[in-house]
């Protein structure tokens, strides 16, 4: 079993929407109706060539390979509500990945990248309900912050957030 990391471009932006799209299949289908579920579904299968295009100078995108197939994503950059820090805005896996090692490796990397960038502290935001991304990221040793906040991804139906941070060792 081989894997590797590597950043992404504009041009695997079908492959980070194929993983973006399968991974919300099988991790949020509970969470929405079926026809928004659907099309947001279709847009995280069809927005990273653009997205990866227009955000290449401020975010990073590393993707992460098992025997060769693309099955992880991470994306990240400079913390909008925190200043000075990163944020992991995305972090997915294929679920034909799921327990192979793939994402602590990439998580690995992600986290390797970040610190060389610069940064002395990262978080992120999970829902609150999903117990398998909560248990990955105390794992990879972040902790809860204690902030919680809800977001609306346009169903109108806003679900709760868990802020999970980590700080680098100085």
């Amino acid at each position: 079993m081989s894997i590797k990391t590597y950043p992404a471009s504009p041009a695997d932006g079908d492959t980070v929407g194929e993983i973006h799209a399968e991974s919300w299949k099988a991790a949020y289908a509970r969470f929405y109706s079926g026809q928004f579920f659907e099309e947001a579904v279709h847009d995280r299968r069809t927005k990273w060539a653009r997205k990866l295009a227009e955000e290449q100078d401020t975010n990073t995108a590393l993707l992460a390979t098992l025997d060769g197939r693309p099955l992880a994503f991470s994306y990240f950059g400079p913390s909008p509500e925190h200043p000075g820090s990163a944020e992991i805005f995305g972090f997915y896996g294929h679920p034909d990945g799921w327990g192979s090692g793939i994402a602590s490796a990439l998580m690995t990397a992600t986290l390797d990248r970040i610190r060389a960038d610069g940064f002395g502290h990262v978080h992120l935001w999970t829902l609150r309900d999903t117990p398998q991304s909560r248990r990955f990221y105390t794992k990879s040793g972040f902790t809860e912050s204690g902030t919680v906040r809800t977001h609306d991804y346009g169903d109108g139906n806003p679900l709760p957030q868990v802020e999970y941070e980590l700080r680098f060792p100085a």
